[in-house]
């Protein structure tokens, strides 16, 4: 939702329809033909926070309900915006549904969207320490080995464990030579 800001005019905002002297905000990413919106020093205000935080306050942004109807692209993008960042609001999320964009314009809207960083999954012991291919753990608790009669009682030793990629909850490493899944919550990592 990057911007850029130019001019001095003196109308109506397109967002709040504020009277007076408002600037030029630029609807991103550009390439897009009409991406200009004027807005007044408090949206353009508001707009900036959303920018650093990435977070809109649902208060200021109440009159979005009556904006959205705008037949300018660029309200309709920056409004689409708006209302998917508050959509944890339900007036907001309740709009966000009646909004209607074509394609062309909900890709424009998409497209200034930042992705939210998905986390990489963590494997952690049962006292929430980190895990890593190549630690040294111990087990918590006795465990019976499935499909075996091997009984791995507490305390043991487990070095060069192998984190399991597609479960947090389980790593692999050997007892008494066999290589087993064990549960991370029946393990602590071994300080060295």
């Amino acid at each position: 939702m990057n911007s850029f800001v130019s001019g001095d005019l003196t109308e109506q905002c397109e967002l709040c329809e504020t009277a007076g002297s408002l600037l030029i905000y630029t609807v991103l990413p550009s390439g897009h033909n009409e991406n200009e919106v004027s807005v007044c020093q408090a949206c353009l205000t508001e707009l900036q926070k959303v920018e650093r935080t990435d977070k809109a306050d649902g208060a200021y942004w109440r009159f979005l309900t009556a904006t959205m109807w705008s037949q300018v692209p660029a309200v309709q993008v920056l409004t689409w915006r708006l209302l998917k960042k508050l959509s944890e609001e339900s007036w907001a999320a309740d709009n966000l549904e009646l909004l209607y964009l074509d394609s062309d314009l909900l890709g424009w809207a998409k497209a200034g969207l930042k992705e939210p960083v998905e986390a990489a999954p963590v494997h952690k012991d049962s006292l929430g320490n980190q895990l890593q291919n190549g630690d040294t753990v111990v087990l918590t608790r006795s465990l019976d080995v499935k499909g075996s009669s091997l009984n791995a009682k507490m305390g043991t030793v487990i070095k060069n464990i192998r984190l399991v990629t597609d479960n947090t909850e389980q790593i692999e490493g050997k007892i008494e030579g066999q290589q087993i899944v064990i549960l991370t919550k029946y393990l602590r990592k071994q300080r060295i």
